[in-house]
C-alpha cells in the first residue's frame, strides 16, 4: 500500500537562518517524506552573503530556491541598502507580496513565527508573524489582493515556540549573552516533534549560515560553542502551536467558547 507524502510545507520567517534554527527539523523531515517545502525570508537583501547562505542552507534542507521579500532588518542598516525596514514598509503593501508567494507555493502548511518574536521577542520575528497571519488568511479570498493571483485557503497554520518547559539548555546559552527568554505555556503547544532523526541535517544547514555561525552573541555561534551533548537536546526536538484558520462549523445562535 502506497504511502501519502507528508502535507506541503511553507515557512515564513524573518531573517536568514530562522528557518534553520526554527523548523530546520520539520522542513527536512517534510522534504524526506517527498513533500514540497519551500520557505519566505522577509529580511535581508536577496543579493550578498547571507542570501547566498540562506541558499545552501535551504539545499541542505531540500526546501528550494530562497525566496526573499528583501526589507531591511530592524536592526541592520546594511541588510537591505535603498529598502525601507521591514518595520516600517507599508502593511498592505507587505500583505501583497506574502499573499502572492502563498498563492504560488499552494501549501497545506504554513509555519511562522510565534507572536512572542521566539525567545528573544526580535521585532522583525513579531512583526512577521502578524503579516503571516492576515497573508494566510487573506490568500484564501478571491476579493482581496486579486493581483497576486488566484486564491488558496491553507489547511494549517503554526507557530515555531517554545514551552516554557521546553527551554532547557537554551536558556542559559541566551542570558548568558545578556539575551531575553521568552517562552509560552505548555498548554499552548499543539505539536512536540521528535526531529532527531533530521538533527544531523538540521545542523548543517545551520552551520551553513557561516556569517552568523562566527558571531559570538547570535544562536548559531552559541550553539557552534556548546557541547555536542547540549546541542543535540536543543536540535532534537521542535514545537509548534495551531492558530485558528478554519471557520468553526455553523449553526450557532451564539458565541461560544
Amino acid at each position: 500500500m502506497a504511502v501519502s507524502p507528508p502535507p506541503s510545507l511553507l515557512g515564513v520567517f524573518a531573517h536568514p537562518d530562522d528557518e534553520s534554527l526554527l523548523a530546520g527539523g520539520v522542513l527536512a523531515q517534510h522534504a524526506a517524506g517527498g513533500a514540497r517545502t519551500a520557505v519566505v525570508t522577509t529580511t535581508w537583501a536577496p543579493t550578498g552573503h547571507r542570501a547566498a547562505e540562506l541558499e545552501d542552507a535551504l539545499g541542505v534542507l531540500g526546501a528550494g530556491r530562497p525566496r526573499m521579500l528583501g526589507y531591511g532588518d530592524a536592526r541592520d542598516t546594511a541588510s537591505a541598502p535603498g529598502s525601507p525596514r521591514f518595520c516600517d514598509a507599508p502593511l498592505d503593501e507587505v500583505v501583497a507580496r506574502l499573499v502572492a508567494e502563498v498563492r504560488e507555493f499552494r501549501p497545506d502548511v504554513v509555519v511562522t513565527h510565534d507572536a512572542l518574536g521566539q525567545l528573544t521577542g526580535h521585532p522583525d520575528h513579531r512583526h512577521t508573524h502578524r503579516v503571516t497571519l492576515l497573508a494566510v488568511e487573506a490568500a484564501g479570498f478571491a476579493h482581496l489582493y486579486p493581483e497576486a493571483g488566484a486564491p488558496w485557503r491553507t489547511r494549517a497554520l503554526y507557530s515555531a515556540t517554545h514551552p516554557h518547559s521546553g527551554v532547557g539548555d537554551l536558556g542559559p546559552l541566551l542570558t548568558g549573552v545578556g539575551k531575553a527568554v521568552l517562552s509560552v505555556p505548555d498548554a499552548y503547544v499543539s505539536a512536540t516533534v521528535d526531529v532527531a532523526a533530521w538533527a544531523d541535517r538540521k545542523w548543517r544547514a545551520i552551520l551553513a549560515h557561516r556569517s552568523e555561525a562566527e558571531r559570538e552573541r547570535s544562536l548559531p555561534g552559541l550553539l557552534a560553542r556548546a557541547g555536542e551533548e547540549a546541542r543535540g537536546r536543543v536540535l532534537g526536538t521542535e514545537y509548534y502551536s495551531r492558530l485558528g484558520l478554519s471557520p468553526s462549523p455553523g449553526g450557532l445562535r451564539r458565541l461560544t467558547t
